[in-house]
Order: structure tokens, then C-alpha cells, then sequence
């Protein structure tokens, strides 16, 4: 089958081949036919070695499809229901999942998948991206990492909930808990930065100020539920204008860098909270003084997945874009075959995309 494969940590371009093979199916594993997959910028990350991902391996982890085969021991879907991949499947049955009520924190089933090669090529194994593979034509996965969704979804809106418009809507709505009239920022307009914003605007934000170097950002964020749009230099006085120097309630950092944390951290007030949605580099460090953490009083906490039970999570997103609430088209930059792969991720390099699905 068709699939676009990472060769080597380092590089730039994915090898589109049609000889890629999937090994046998488990008792508890479900074969899936993707039907759409968006290009996130989690998969430059995965390119890039910011995510550790051992190569050769399919990329590709935000997707949607059709169970085509199931093993004889699941329970949770059937051939020809429709699903979204969730590539960190909550197990039901750690800490996690039961006590502490994480269970976007449970790597139970994650850390096997990611590590256990389910594709191969001439009898050479070949890894699925966390666990995934979504830029292949089919693949296989536990049970647990398939959500079931209804029939009248169409693919390309249902595969942007498998990362992107989770972590992002996840962010605003279950990690910072954005209350009615609350002054938020948002660093970076990306996929997800956009999807934090329509959160925030979902939960009642009354300022939502989107911070980006490329002002040609600016229309598709005010779209999405920004009041207002300012680059990183101009943020401090528009800060001043509207909370009276105080900070903002809230900042989301969906970027991924130390200089942009460090600055989400500046940008809100005493008891603020800044939540950091970007994915950073093990290798790199935010400094923090001590007398601040203290005195300032503000939470500063990551957020994975949206902070979101996927089992749940993916039927509420859905319901509220059926009920006009939440623009998932509009995240859609482009539509592509897996023969324009390379195309996309360098369109996703400069910044020029929120999103482009490839449907097969």
C-alpha cells in the first residue's frame, strides 16, 4: 500500500512508496482505512527530532477512517464503523485513567505502540509516528485508540479533531478552564493557536489578543474569535491598553519555544495562569527567578491533548461544530492527495497553512 515515510531523523522531505506492508492483527487490534489525514506540526517535530521518533517510520498521527478488519477479542467497534485516531489512547485501567482522572496522561498503551513496529517494507520494520501512522492508506492499532463517531461526519472535519482542534479547543476549555469575561493572549496562530482561540471564545472570553510575527495571520484569527492581533513587539502596550497594566488572566503558549513561554509567563497578571501547548525541546530551558514564582503567584502548567478524555472529548467538539459553534472548515488551508505531502509540509514549514487534509 501507499504511505509517505520518514527515512532518517533530519529529514526534510517524506519517501512516498506504494511497498509498505502491515504485520498481522492482534486479538485486541482494529485495521483502519484512512479516509483523511491532517498535516500537523507535531510531524515536523517528529522530522525534526524535537519528538523522539525512531526512524524509518510512517508519519502522519491526526486521521480518521473506517474499521476494516477487527481482532477477535474487540469489543469496541465493528467492520465499517467510522473512527477518528487518537494516538494517546487512555487504557481505562492505570492511575491515570481511574484515580487521578488524567487520562490524557496514560502511557500505558502509548509508550507499546510507539516503540512496537506495525508496518514493513521488503521485511525491513518500520515504525507508525507515536504509535500511529496515519499518512499510509490503512493501518492497525489497539482497540483503544479508535474513537467510534457517527456515519455523517465527512473524513476531513473528523480527522482535524484527532490533534489539533483537541489540543487547542482542550487547552482553553480543560487546562486553563478560560472563565466568561476573562482577558486572554495567545502566542502563535497556527492550526492549533487557532484552535485555542475559537476555546477561549467558546468559553466566554471577552479579550482574546493573538500574538504572531506574520500579520497576514491576522483576518484568519479574528475569524476564529480574536479581538485583537499584535506582534510579539506591540504586545506590551496593547497589554497596558487593555487590563491596565495589570496581565492578562490567561496565555497560551502554541509555539514551542523557551523566548515565547518565558514571554507568556511576562504577559499575565499576579495569579494568572499560563499554559504551555507547544511542544518544546528536551534540550532547551525557560528561566524563572525564585523570588517571582513566589511572589507572583501564577500557575504555569502544560497541557497534553487538550487535557482531554478523547473518548469524550471527540463527541463534544463534534457536537458543537454541527451545532455552528466551532469552525472546523475554516482550519482547512488546502485539500491534497499523499502525492502532495511534501508540498504541505513545507507550506506548514512557512508558516503558511493552518491545515491541509490529505484524503485518500
Amino acid at each position: 500500500m501507499r504511505a509517505a515515510v520518514l527515512r532518517a531523523t533530519g529529514d526534510t522531505t517524506l519517501d512516498v512508496v506504494d511497498t509498505i506492508e502491515l504485520d498481522d492483527l492482534g486479538a485486541t487490534d482494529v485495521r483502519v482505512e484512512i479516509k483523511a489525514t491532517g498535516v500537523c506540526h507535531s510531524d515536523l517535530h517528529g522530522m525534526d527530532g524535537a519528538l523522539p521518533q525512531p526512524a524509518p517510520a510512517v508519519l502522519g498521527h491526526e486521521g480518521a477512517g473506517v474499521v476494516v478488519e477487527v481482532g477477535p477479542a474487540v469489543t469496541s467497534v465493528s467492520v465499517g464503523d467510522h473512527v477518528i485516531v487518537a494516538w494517546t489512547p487512555p487504557c481505562g485501567r492505570c492511575a491515570f485513567c481511574t484515580e487521578h482522572g488524567q487520562p490524557q496522561l496514560c502511557m500505558e498503551i502509548q509508550f507499546q505502540i510507539a516503540v512496537t513496529p506495525r508496518f514493513r517494507e521488503h521485511g525491513e520494520a518500520i515504525f507508525g509516528f507515536v504509535g500511529t501512522g496515519t499518512f499510509a492508506e490503512q493501518l492497525i492499532l489497539p482497540q483503544e485508540a479508535v474513537v467510534r463517531i457517527e456515519p455523517d461526519i465527512p473524513f476531513d472535519i473528523a480527522s482535524l479533531i484527532g490533534c489539533g482542534v483537541t489540543t487547542g479547543v482542550g487547552a482553553a476549555l480543560n487546562a486553563a478552564k478560560v472563565r466568561p469575561g476573562a482577558r486572554v493572549v495567545v502566542f502563535g496562530c497556527g492550526g492549533v493557536g487557532m484552535s485555542v482561540i475559537a476555546g477561549a471564545q467558546l468559553a466566554g472570553a471577552a479579550t482574546i489578543v493573538a500574538v504572531d510575527l506574520n500579520p497576514a495571520k491576522e483576518e484568519a484569527a479574528r475569524k476564529f474569535g480574536a479581538t485583537h492581533f499584535c506582534g510579539p513587539d506591540d504586545l506590551d502596550e496593547l497589554k497596558g491598553e487593555l487590563t491596565d497594566g495589570l496581565g492578562f488572566d490567561d496565555a497560551f503558549e502554541a509555539i514551542g519555544l523557551p523566548v515565547t513561554m518565558r514571554a507568556a509567563y511576562d504577559a499575565v497578571r499576579r495569579g494568572g495562569t499560563v499554559v504551555i501547548v507547544g511542544v518544546g525541546r528536551a534540550e532547551q530551558t525557560v528561566s524563572f527567578n525564585a523570588f517571582e514564582l513566589f511572589f507572583d503567584e501564577k500557575t504555569i502548567k502544560g497541557s497534553v491533548y487538550g487535557s482531554a478524555d478523547v473518548r469524550h472529548e471527540f463527541g463534544r467538539l463534534l457536537r458543537l461544530w454541527k451545532a455552528g459553534r466551532l469552525d472546523l472548515e475554516g482550519l482547512i488551508t488546502k485539500r491534497d492527495s499523499l502525492d502532495g505531502i511534501n508540498d504541505a509540509i513545507s507550506e506548514l514549514r512557512a508558516g503558511n497553512a493552518l491545515r491541509t487534509v490529505i484524503e485518500f
